[in-house]
């Protein structure tokens, strides 16, 4: 019999593309998706399966509601969570991320999972600058609600002898936090932002749904945490070439001399979106870990400049979306 394993966040940008690639995976023969709204669930085909695809099944359950978990990860031998809560109030992104996590990780323990493998963040750390950081001996220095109560569900994934995934920023089809907030920074300045040098740790979404899935099955993965970006760090002058194209062409007529670091902060005093986003690429955030790439049976993918090229017309069709609202 092949492996079952159950899928948190199916309907989710990163947790989606896990559940596709699951779907499709030869050595599966039972996926399983958890669902808090069925009605957004993946639909999985009638009848059986193709051969040597796996069955896909959806389940119903809430983070937020321990009742609902209770039974399902019963004949699962892995679980892969990349279910979490993204800002908001501090006590929902308490229920969701760490008490959430709680209730899986006891209700994967109580059926005997194997393996449980938890998708969380890079930003545990807090801010850089980060170069070539090893996470292993960084501490834990959360500097948000939403990365304080992911570190915190963490814990319970380490303790029970799991692996946590730390990617760092993610790009691709769906993305709607990493690039749209470069963008909204770089709209924010009066000119472009002058080139420190910085280096940034970047993964294709579809990189990081081989990377769970791999940690997954693999037999290599090992128990803690690991760091998922592509090993090559992205330049600041890479990102901004790559994203500077999707600004309005009447922000980039508007643009003046190129404003430093220090100036920015100053300039973004009153905007906490725009502040934010410059804490993030502003700074060294590079962490140097190649261990998923060995450990997990899967490649990085090509580089960034090549990769985010597939995903240009995804994103010039969801910024033109939301210009266009009122």
């Amino acid at each position: 019999m092949g492996t079952r394993i159950l899928i948190t966040g199916a309907t989710g940008f990163i947790g989606g593309r896990v559940a596709a690639a699951a779907a499709a995976h030869p050595g599966l023969d039972h996926v399983r998706l958890l669902v808090r709204r069925p009605d957004a669930a993946p639909v999985a085909p009638e009848g059986a399966p193709p051969a040597g695809r796996p069955v896909v099944e959806t389940v119903r359950g809430d983070l937020r509601d321990a009742e609902s978990l209770r039974g399902i990860c019963d004949g699962v031998d892995a679980v892969i969570h990349c279910a979490s809560a993204i800002g908001g109030a501090e006590d929902v992104l308490q229920v969701v991320n760490e008490h959430g996590t709680r209730d899986l990780v006891a209700a994967a323990r109580r059926a005997g999972a194997g393996r449980i493998v938890a998708l969380s963040t890079a930003s545990v750390h807090g801010r850089g600058p980060f170069r070539a950081a090893d996470i292993d001996s960084l501490p834990l220095a959360p500097g948000s609600a939403t990365s304080r109560t992911r570190a915190a569900g963490e814990r319970y994934v380490l303790d029970a002898g799991g692996t946590v995934l730390r990617p760092h920023l993610v790009y691709g089809t769906g993305d709607r936090l990493v690039v749209p907030g470069l963008l909204t920074l770089l709209a924010a300045l009066p000119g472009p932002l002058a080139g420190a040098g910085s280096l940034h740790s970047m993964v294709e979404v579809e990189s990081l749904a081989g990377a769970l899935l791999g940690a997954a099955l693999s037999p290599a993965t090992r128990p803690g945490a690991y760091c998922v970006a592509h090993p090559d760090p992205v330049s600041e002058a890479e990102l901004l070439a790559a994203v500077e194209p999707l600004l309005p062409a009447s922000v980039r007529d508007a643009r003046g001399p190129a404003v430093e670091l220090a100036e920015a902060r100053a300039l973004l005093a009153g905007n906490p979106v725009a502040a934010h986003h410059l804490e993030i690429f502003g700074v060294d955030h590079w962490f140097a870990d190649e261990r998923p790439w060995t450990d997990f049976g899967r490649g990085p993918g090509p580089g960034f400049t090549a990769a985010f090229s597939r995903h240009l017309a995804w994103y010039r069709q969801f910024l033109s979306a939301r210009a266009d609202r009122p």
